[in-house]
């Protein structure tokens, strides 16, 4: 694989960066997003719908865990990138160090802490009745690599802050083909059921972790992993701080959503409705793969640039990442409102979810289309190193507006309450992000010869 170097984020042209980046992004995401999709169908046909539900109600504990190495690796590679783009790599390599220490001490105690609550954590998220006993078998095997899965979120976005998309492609497709495989024989041929399920995954996470430890000890990374670098520096534990408390808040509410989500539905229709919402679960992380690649993609265009003071590249790429991701999401919404059924059952065949899963969905993804908005502006601002706008953003999807919705509608309207509550959040979220952006661009990015006679008037 070719070398690439940072600068080319300040060089070449925005639309083929973000093909560039987004490519790869979206395949990972894809190839990802699949194997969670493909995981699910292979527990619920070879396992039953009640182990799906189970599955349902340990990611929220096990990935809010996680999170908190995805939170270090977005924060610090927002750092990472514009530090490269004013050429401080000092910098860059101190901030490295400082995200793989603080990702290993704080998984480490939270998910000692998960496995002592495990009793208790489980039937909070939804875990009860039939759901309990195979919920607390994946729980335990899996938060056991969990600190493993944290340091390879952190590696993944520090490998794309260098602009080696393609690196951090293999790094999503490696676990995700490895689980895949595992599943196969610890489930279908060793019959081993949950516990083969939990083993999978976690096994998976162990071997992307070689893979990324090999690539910064490899001449492919501007970065290194240096001793010297993992002594805790508090500004830059700030900053990282800071910036990654948008991405660990975005989860946290995530989890909270996946908290009452389980509960609300295990009142208004038991185990079923549970599955159902699982299934949709998993259509909105493998439907909005190019979305979100595209987003993954746009955060290092749009941090180098803004670290090179590049104000136009950087307007070029909101504009033209808003764009391509506004095309895929259409095109991901149509697929959805024309074969719901036909995607439904791919993952079981009981009767009743076959028959209540395909509205539900159509419903939640009905203001899918206006999403990118939304996604690429929040993100912005983290690229940036503005934490609190990106912070307030993040959350007004799911924290200001969601969780409000799915606590006051469903007792008017029951179960369709809590699916009607997706797109309503979609679209007041997105109105609020589309504000504070175009003022942002209005205010901070303004071409240069519109800078040069504001300040000629000033003068």
């Amino acid at each position: 694989m070719p070398k690439v170097d940072s600068a080319a984020l300040g060089k070449e042209s925005i639309s083929k960066l973000l093909v560039k980046q987004s490519a790869p992004a979206s395949i990972g995401i894809l190839v990802m997003s699949l194997n969670i999709v493909v995981d699910t169908i292979f527990v619920g046909n070879w396992i039953g719908s009640t182990a799906i539900a189970a599955i349902n109600v340990v990611l929220p504990i096990s990935f809010f865990i996680a999170a908190l190495g995805m939170a270090i690796g977005i924060g610090g590679s927002s750092m990472i990138s514009r530090a490269l783009g004013a050429n401080d790599k000092e910098k860059a390599l101190k901030t490295f160090g400082n995200q793989i220490t603080l990702t290993i001490l704080l998984t480490t105690v939270f998910v000692a802490g998960g496995l002592f609550f495990a009793n208790d954590l489980i039937p909070a998220f939804g875990g009860k009745g039939e759901i309990f006993e195979p919920a607390k078998i994946y729980y335990r095997i899996v938060l056991y690599g969990v600190p493993v899965l944290a340091l390879n979120m952190l590696g993944n976005n520090v490998v794309r802050a260098e602009g080696k998309p393609n690196f951090a492609m293999i790094a999503m497709i490696i676990p995700s083909v490895g689980n895949l495989i595992a599943d196969y024989v610890l489930i279908n041929i060793f019959d081993l059921g949950m516990a083969g399920a939990a083993w999978a995954t976690t096994g998976s996470y162990l071997v992307c972790f070689l893979y990324i430890f090999w690539f910064f000890l490899s001449k492919n990374s501007e970065l290194k992993i240096v001793p010297h670098h993992f002594g805790l520096n508090l500004t830059i534990l700030k900053e990282i701080g800071a910036l990654g408390f948008v991405t660990l808040a975005r989860q946290a509410v995530v989890s909270v959503t996946y908290l009452l989500m389980n509960n609300i539905l295990f009142k208004l229709g038991g185990e079923s409705s549970v599955a159902v919402y699982a299934i949709i679960g998993r259509m909105l992380i493998f439907a909005l793969f190019p979305v979100l690649g595209v987003t993954q993609g746009f955060l290092p265009i749009a941090g180098y640039n803004y670290g090179a003071e590049q104000p136009h590249r950087v307007r070029e790429s909101i504009n033209k990442a808003i764009l391509y991701a506004s095309i895929l999401a259409l095109v991901v919404f149509s697929l959805i409102m024309i074969f719901p059924k036909e995607i439904v059952s791919v993952f079981t065949k009981d009767q009743h979810i076959l028959e209540e899963t395909p509205n539900a969905m159509r419903w939640v993804f009905a203001a899918i289309p206006i999403i990118a908005l939304q996604l690429i502006g929040s993100a912005y601002f983290q690229a940036i190193g503005k934490a609190v706008p990106a912070l307030l953003l993040t959350l007004t999807r799911q924290g200001f507006f969601f969780i409000p919705l799915i606590l006051i509608l469903p007792k008017y309207f029951g179960e369709l309450g809590v699916w009607i509550s997706f797109p309503l959040a979609d679209v007041i979220s997105t109105i609020v992000t589309g504000f504070f952006l175009n003022r942002e661009i209005r205010i901070h990015l303004k071409p240069k010869e519109m800078e040069e006679v504001a300040s000629s008037q000033k003068l």
